[in-house]
């Protein structure tokens, strides 16, 4: 069976939301354009903005994140032209421009994270760079068949949302992908190089309908297979645009 690209997603908002996106366009050594351009800090991180913004790239710990509030994991949604548009089962719809009004998005979720523990939301900041949960412009990559086996391993469904990949490949044997490091994917016109194995956090955890903690997927990972990774990161060295249907060929 050829392999192929099977679905396409992008991430506005670290950890909270999500959009699937009918084709994309990648360029050399950049992530994926537009994923985790947004995330919102607490306010024990303030002190890393610079006249109110934000300069650099942070750690996680500094951000709301689905690690500490498995709530938000079940936030939906992403652009509709310059507005964001989020929903989530336990609030009402939010669409918002975060340029004009950033704080509308900080008080609608603060909710979802009022049991973490950790300090409270505090301001929607926009990234110098992805705020992604790894500093260098990687991309993910996750298989449709990894998650197949993993889910007939565990007896339920996990589906893709969960694991906020970017990108979805169909075709390959189960946990192929985690044998990769170091090579070479041909995806469409786009030439990948493979990177580093994804270690899975709590976040994993949650059931991204209703928010709510279904397991243990890192201890789950480690009992399963002796480690706590799912997908693939990759750094793109040569850009173009790709969609889903594209064929992708190990070089």
């Amino acid at each position: 069976m050829t392999a192929r690209l099977a679905r396409i997603f992008r991430y506005p908002v670290k950890s909270i939301g999500g959009e699937e996106l009918a084709e994309v366009t990648l360029t050399p050594r950049q992530p994926l354009p537009g994923d985790r351009r947004f995330g919102v800090l607490h306010q024990a991180a303030l002190h890393h903005l610079t006249e109110g913004r934000l300069e650099k790239w942070l750690p996680k710990s500094a951000f709301l994140r689905g690690a500490a509030a498995a709530p938000l994991q079940a936030v939906r949604g992403g652009w509709q032209g310059e507005t964001l548009t989020l929903t989530h089962p336990d609030l009402p719809p939010l669409s918002v421009d975060p340029a004009a009004d950033p704080q509308a998005l900080v008080d609608w979720v603060a909710p979802l994270w009022a049991d973490s523990g950790k300090a409270p939301p505090a301001r929607l900041v926009e990234g110098p760079q992805a705020l992604a949960d790894v500093k260098q412009p990687f991309v993910s990559i996750l298989s449709l068949s990894s998650l197949a086996a993993l889910e007939q391993r565990l007896g339920r469904s996990l589906g893709t949302d969960r694991w906020r990949g970017n990108l979805w490949i169909d075709g390959w044997e189960p946990f192929a992908e985690h044998d990769l490091r170091l090579h070479t994917l041909r995806i469409g016109e786009v030439v990948v190089k493979l990177t580093e194995r994804i270690d899975r956090c709590p976040a994993t955890s949650a059931d991204t309908r209703t928010g709510r903690l279904d397991g243990d997927m890192p201890a789950d990972l480690q009992r399963l297979f002796d480690n706590t990774d799912f997908g693939i990161y990759g750094e793109v060295r040569q850009g173009g645009t790709i969609r889903p249907g594209d064929a992708v060929e190990i070089l």
